[in-house]
């Protein structure tokens, strides 16, 4: 019953899916983070299925490219943007740690973070369109799902708070987090090493990438706002997302222009 509640809770925060929502207490709380990757496992399931579907009816790139671009936004609601737009804002002001923090706070969306969003949503479509929805890529980019919410966990259990209040900091004090880290960084051994078997090449690149941001995400959350924040958890998340994405698109096409 536990790990169920624990499963609900991890659904409950980190997506938009309609599920029964248990109350939150210290017991489903504890390993809600081992949990996360799962909405992972559902966005990929769907991107998967999305993929094959638009191959098996020969739909046109460009709506293919879309579907694929806005199912994780449909599967979470969103609220990792959320915290990508924020995070932009706050960054672009080049203020002290402690103003970046009151940016981050700010209901408002700034407009560093509008020009931000267009952005990231430009580059995403373009990559989904460009990407080649074979077996490999779409198992590849479902398993990309599942490795970039471990590690969003697993900073959660690992980096240091920025303060001691917020979401963050809820999931973080609830959670055992020597042994919630353990399981989460198996996780993402088990999902890079699924991806480098299906991938090859490709999937090691891809985690590869996803490593590199972060290695950045460390750097960024400790230099510039001095700890881990929720919204901080978000904007790695979507880079993460962005990037192996990136990467599977441009090992495809270095594949078609030299094999």
């Amino acid at each position: 019953m536990i790990v169920i509640e624990t499963v609900l809770v991890a659904f409950a925060m980190f997506s938009a899916i309609p599920l029964p929502q248990p109350e939150w207490n210290g017991k489903n709380m504890r390993y809600a983070m081992c949990a996360f990757p799962l909405v992972g496992l559902v966005c990929g399931a769907l991107w998967f299925g999305w993929g094959a579907a638009c191959r098996w009816l020969d739909v046109p790139d460009l709506l293919r490219g879309a579907g694929l671009c806005l199912i994780p936004v449909l599967v979470t609601g969103g609220i990792h943007l959320d915290g990508y737009a924020d995070t932009c804002d706050a960054l672009a002001s080049c203020a002290p740690p402690e103003k970046k923090q009151e940016i981050l706070k700010d209901p408002r969306c700034g407009a560093f973070a509008v020009i931000r969003l267009c952005g990231y949503f430009t580059a995403h479509l373009a990559l989904c369109t460009a990407l080649r929805p074979t077996g490999e890529a779409l198992w590849c980019m479902g398993l990309a799902f599942v490795l970039e919410r471990g590690l969003s966990g697993l900073a959660i259990t690992r980096f240091p708070l920025a303060k001691n209040t917020g979401l963050a900091h809820a999931f973080a004090t609830a959670s055992d987090r020597r042994r919630a880290g353990r399981v989460l960084m198996a996780e993402c051994a088990l999902a890079a090493a699924g991806m480098t078997v299906l991938g090859g090449v490709t999937g090691l690149v891809m985690a590869a990438g996803a490593m590199l941001v972060f290695w950045h995400y460390r750097r960024v959350a400790d230099r510039q706002f001095g700890g881990l924040s929720g919204d901080l958890a978000g904007w790695f998340l979507q880079r993460a997302e962005l990037w192996m994405l990136g990467a599977l698109t441009a090992c495809q096409l270095l594949e078609g222009k030299f094999l």
